[in-house]
């Protein structure tokens, strides 16, 4: 046995975990083999991940000094994950307190490295000329190269992965407006990078020797304007070509309350970022391939990166606010502690009522739905749905069932397929008709804290483009004939249900 195989995995001190880097490189560092321990205000926000049991937890936030010494305890490793964008005015002395109080704490407890995320800053622009928040991330950089512990500092600039604020602008500014009238900042060149290389860098740098103490730029292949990352982004995401027509007197403050309208990134964050976009943020060195070497096929160019992003975001606030992603670990992929506009526009229509029956009669008319039975409202709305489908190519309510009293997952249900089951609680259903964006049926049996049984459900609509928006408001009207026809039904059915198997169970003895 090698003696290193003695040695205790490294304890990492990950801030920010319920936070969008901070959530995936927890268990990336796990997968690592590295022992992981989360500060967080409250802890409670971290046990939806799947990795929740996986960690230790300290309550505790970085301008506590008392509870961050005694998250430092034992640590090896201490991410700095955190910054204080968007919680007023005062953010940059918060975050320039934050920082001393982590970097001495740290060096009181032995901790040997300290990795800080910051921002990507010019080289030819005085910090004393830069945003506020550039400023800021510059500033916490060099606090931490001067705690005295081994510090690695890597700058971003523009991260590509759904949840990440930078990346979740571009997509709502390019998705929604086919025409832009955008400001001059859309000629700034950037050199984005993918959060999947992100991920892999943060952990690589845990294992930095012991004399490094510096910061790295970090940035995929390509270096883009704005301008050209929204025209390559609508190419990826198969948007009809948008235009793009700059206005210079449209000024970083004014072009944030244009953001802020335009998409649902609160503008307490817009407002920095876009006063950050007047300057050109590109890498000026590659130094960090010395410490932790690119893999073959890394870094990943722009496109691929927003093609990764994509590939479950398109049905991400359903999919992985409880299921695993399709490319499962995947860091790029959506996490239940996401921000709510973070993965796009998310309608819902959520019904809930008391059922007279138990659990298990529920979900016997719940996984009946469909086919012969009906969907258990307005019959005519939903024969002329199919037709309606049918005229557009769509495949319509002639698929029926495979099985009359059972599904799986996969199964085909008139124009809906079964994404998700979990017999006797859950049944998801995806649609299959055509429409402008993605769309989604839940039904739940549950029971409350009182013993009752509830029946939950949920329609969820994921539109694509201003038609998507303009089809989901134009039938919400009807959503409380057909939705709340649907739950009525469905819970008067199962009250029906256990007097009907009895009389059935009566006749046959």
């Amino acid at each position: 046995m090698n003696a290193d195989d003695d040695r205790p995995a490294t304890l990492c001190l990950v801030t920010g975990a319920t936070g969008y880097i901070g959530g995936r490189l927890v268990p990336e560092l796990l997968d690592a083999g590295h022992r992981v321990r989360c500060l967080a205000r409250s802890p409670g926000k971290l046990r939806d991940h799947p990795w929740a049991g996986r960690v230790e937890t300290a309550r505790g936030d970085v301008t506590d000094a008392a509870s961050v010494a005694d998250a430092m305890r034992g640590v090896d490793v201490a991410y700095y994950l955190v910054h204080a964008l968007g919680s007023g005015e005062d953010f940059e002395a918060t975050d320039r307190e934050a920082a001393r109080i982590f970097g001495e704490a740290a060096r009181a407890a032995g901790v040997r490295r300290i990795v800080y995320l910051g921002g990507l800053t010019p080289s030819d622009v005085p910090e004393s000329a830069l945003s506020p928040h550039l400023r800021s991330r510059s500033e916490v950089g060099r606090i931490l190269l001067d705690s005295g512990v081994p510090t690695t500092v890597l700058r971003a600039a523009v991260v590509l992965g759904s949840g990440s604020v930078s990346f979740e602008m571009l997509r709502y500014l390019t998705e929604r407006l086919p025409v832009m009238v955008t400001p001059s900042w859309v000629h700034t060149r950037i050199q984005p990078v993918a959060v999947r290389d992100v991920l892999r860098v943060l952990v690589g740098s845990a294992d930095m020797p012991a004399d490094v103490n510096r910061a790295f730029d970090i940035g995929g292949p390509d270096v883009l304007t704005y301008r050209e990352m929204m025209t390559r982004y609508a190419r990826v995401a198969d948007l009809p070509r948008r235009y793009v027509v700059s206005v210079p007197m449209l000024t970083p403050r004014l072009s944030s309350h244009w953001v802020g309208l335009v998409t649902p990134v609160p503008a307490g964050l817009a407002r920095p970022l876009t006063e950050s976009l007047r300057h050109e943020v590109v890498c000026h060195e590659n130094d960090i391939e010395r410490y932790v070497p690119a893999p073959p096929g890394s870094p990943i160019g722009f496109d691929e990166a927003v093609r990764l992003a994509l590939r479950r975001i398109r049905q991400a606030d359903v999919a992985t606010r409880w299921l695993s992603a399709s490319l499962p670990g995947a860091p790029s992929d959506p996490l239940p502690t996401d921000p709510d506009w973070a993965g796009g526009s998310l309608y819902t229509d959520h019904r809930e009522l008391t059922v007279p029956a138990s659990r298990e009669a529920l979900w016997r008319v719940i996984e009946g739905i469909g086919g012969d039975n009906g969907w258990y409202s307005f019959p005519l709305a939903w024969a002329v749905r199919g037709w309606l489908d049918r005229l557009a190519g769509g495949v319509g309510l002639r698929r029926g069932r495979r099985d009359a009293a059972r599904l799986r997952v996969g199964d085909s249900l008139d124009f809906w397929r079964v994404e998700e089951i979990e017999p006797g609680r859950l049944l998801r259903l995806r649609a299959e008709m055509r429409l402008p964006g993605l769309a989604w049926l839940e039904l739940r049996a549950d029971t409350d804290d009182d013993g009752r049984t509830r029946y939950r459900q949920r329609a969820l609509f994921h539109p694509q483009g201003l038609l998507g928006h303009a089809y989901w408001w134009s039938v919400s009207p009807f959503h409380s004939v057909v939705f709340g026809g649907m739950a009525r039904n469905i819970a008067r059915a199962a009250a029906r249900e256990p007097a009907r198997t009895a009389d059935e169970h009566a006749s046959v003895g």
